[in-house]
């Protein structure tokens, strides 16, 4: 006997009933997400804050948190922790979802989403074309910058007790103050 499955898409995704979880979808796979917890949820706010400041209120672009689609494929929609899309670039912000790759996406690690965020989410990030790739390690209190160069990402260096973005160089964030406590 044999079981006939289909690929989703973002219009079955969109269909499916509010239970209180996120989902994303991984080439037409439905993957569920648990909820954020605090300790994530605060340094997503504090990098929030000085993503605001240094994009929003510069002019620079909008910066939007998860749960949020961003619309890769139709059969690839992922959820970054948080989005920044250049002013030059805001029509790819439609109604329900953002349409194609972000200027630059995060994502906070936890033990739950560690093997999804550092495997194929940064695959796909880069298969799309996003050109900046933050991943936050709160255990580690390190935050690793990749910039995508060759259709990959490679790391791009930092000062000690900082990060600078590639994409936005005013864009500079002070560890000691995004782990501090409580964390």
């Amino acid at each position: 006997m044999s079981v006939l499955t289909r690929l989703l898409t973002y219009e079955d995704l969109r269909e499916i009933p509010d239970d209180g979880r996120r989902y994303e979808l991984f080439d037409g796979a439905l993957i569920a997400m648990s909820s954020a917890t605090p300790h994530h949820q605060r340094l997503s706010v504090r990098l929030a804050m000085v993503l605001d400041r240094t994009i929003v209120v510069t002019g620079l672009g909008e910066v939007f948190a998860a749960p949020l689609d961003v619309r890769f494929a139709d059969n690839t929609v992922l959820q970054p922790d948080l989005i920044v899309v250049r002013q030059e670039r805001l029509q790819i912000v439609g109604a329900n979802c953002i349409e194609g790759p972000p200027d630059l996406v995060v994502e906070i690690l936890s033990p739950s989403t560690r093997g999804n965020d550092l495997g194929w989410k940064m695959d796909r990030y880069a298969r799309f074309g996003v050109p900046e790739y933050w991943i936050v390690d709160s255990e580690r209190r390190q935050v690793a910058v990749y910039q995508l160069a060759g259709g990959r990402y490679v790391p791009v260096p930092q000062e000690a007790g900082q990060v600078r973005s590639a994409t936005f160089p005013t864009l500079v964030v002070a560890l000691d103050r995004l782990f501090a406590d409580p964390l």
